[in-house]
């Protein structure tokens, strides 16, 4: 699935990967391929990607164990037919 993360000032990330971990405002939730349409707001936590499988733009991110992780203040989400867009501060 594609996922791209972006901020007011740059795209932090843009590629494909296995899963996402995301700090929705009830808890972290995690997506695979084919989840189900959803829009959420996001509350501040990390974002954590793994299994990266090929990306254009990898800034901004921190390896921990086997996930890369993005750290944020809190955004919003938007996921339909395996994209993902995260706009975030």
């Amino acid at each position: 699935m594609k996922i791209q993360i972006l901020t007011p000032e740059d795209t932090i990330f843009d590629g494909e990967v296995s899963s996402v971990i995301i700090p929705g405002l009830h808890g972290e939730f995690q997506m695979l391929e084919n989840h189900a349409a959803i829009v959420s707001a996001l509350t501040s936590g990390k974002i954590k990607i793994e299994s990266i499988i090929s990306s254009s733009v990898n800034k901004n991110l921190t390896k921990e164990g086997k996930f890369d992780t993005y750290l944020i203040k809190g955004g919003i989400l938007e996921f339909n037919n395996n994209k993902g867009i995260i706009l975030c501060d």
